[in-house]
């Protein structure tokens, strides 16, 4: 049996009856929550005037995960390159790496994150940057990796430096994450897996060999749900089923409590699209997610998953993760 890395992707979800502060020091708590679970990476997203995903800075929740944790592997997931420097964001997580020696990934994305007009307030020249997006990449790799690129030096310098990784949903960042010898991740919770095998085949046939990385490493990010019996795991869903219903009618919140959405129930014209998530879900008990997860990894040929959770309770994505956790035998999941 292929032996599986997992690794964790938290978006400091908002949930109705509470505040977003909150979503994010509950972020901070999740993190070291995994960490004493054995998981290999806590990684924490990028979006922009959402209601719903209100992670906006994650160098600096990185940071703080830093100060808190001694073992785990933090990364973003990633940043937004086309809205920065990419002198400034090898800085940032060269300081990060000073902080957490060993430990900081550094995965990259061209999506704006949000909507145009916020992409814009961010960097007024959004739309072009993006198309500049695989030098800006060229340019992080060396200043993260060399003493200096372009006759500047990002500091600090120290023994370790930030693994680059690439971030995306289609054949464009799998071919440029090949093109550079880096690290893929692919967004396979976007849409469903839809595009996942074409973008690793493609990837792991283009890949050219880097120092850092002579070999392709290529994961997958999941949205999964495990509980003690199928039914919860099923009932406390529903939230995730309620916001992407929303979602495609343009309607954005926080996420809603399943008791709320149980009673109110779907619309006939709304029940397509939740048997369509349904059949694609990794929702159950633990046993029910770790199969589907080793099917998954045996498919697409991986040694390493990384799962996110939405729950409107924080221990209810507690419990999932140790759920997991003790189905994969992870260090510290009997603890």
């Amino acid at each position: 049996m292929r032996t599986l890395t997992l690794s964790v992707l938290d978006q400091s979800v908002s949930v109705a009856g509470s505040t977003e502060d909150a979503a994010i020091r509950d972020t901070l708590d999740l993190a070291q929550h995994c960490e004493r679970l054995g998981y290999a990476r806590f990684w924490v997203s990028e979006h922009h005037g959402l209601p719903t995903i209100i992670g906006s800075a994650p160098e600096i929740l990185m940071a703080a995960i830093a100060a808190r944790t001694t073992r785990i592997r933090i990364g973003s997931a990633g940043v937004m390159l086309p809205h920065y420097s990419a002198l400034k964001v090898a800085e940032q997580f060269r300081v990060l790496e000073a902080l957490a020696p060993g430990r900081i990934d550094l995965g990259v994305g061209r999506a704006p994150g949000g909507d145009m007009r916020t992409a814009r307030a961010l960097n007024p020249n959004a739309h072009a940057a993006a198309d500049q997006f695989p030098e800006q990449v060229r340019d992080l790799q060396a200043w993260t990796s060399l003493p200096a690129h372009q006759g500047i030096a990002a500091h600090p310098h120290g023994p370790h430096a930030p693994a680059v990784w690439i971030l995306g949903s289609s054949n464009y960042g799998a071919q440029l994450a090949a093109h550079f010898g880096l690290p893929y991740a692919y967004a396979y919770f976007f849409i469903d897996g839809q595009g996942a095998d074409e973008a690793l085949a493609l990837y792991r046939r283009l890949y050219r060999p880097s120092e850092r990385h002579p070999e392709p490493q290529a994961t997958v990010c999941v949205w999964a749900l495990a509980a003690d019996t199928h039914e919860a795991a099923a009932h406390h869903a529903l939230g995730r089923e309620r916001w992407r219903v929303d979602r495609a009618r343009g309607v954005l919140g926080p996420l809603q409590a399943p008791e709320a959405i149980a009673r109110r129930g779907f619309t006939p014209d709304e029940w397509p699209t939740v048997e369509a998530m349904r059949a694609k879900a990794f929702v159950g008990t633990g046993a029910e997610v770790g199969a589907q997860l080793r099917d998954l990894a045996d498919e697409l040929q991986l040694d390493e998953i990384v799962i996110n959770t939405w729950a409107h309770d924080p221990a209810v994505r507690r419990t999932s993760y140790a759920l997991l956790a003790h189905e994969f035998g992870l260090e510290g999941s009997s603890r």
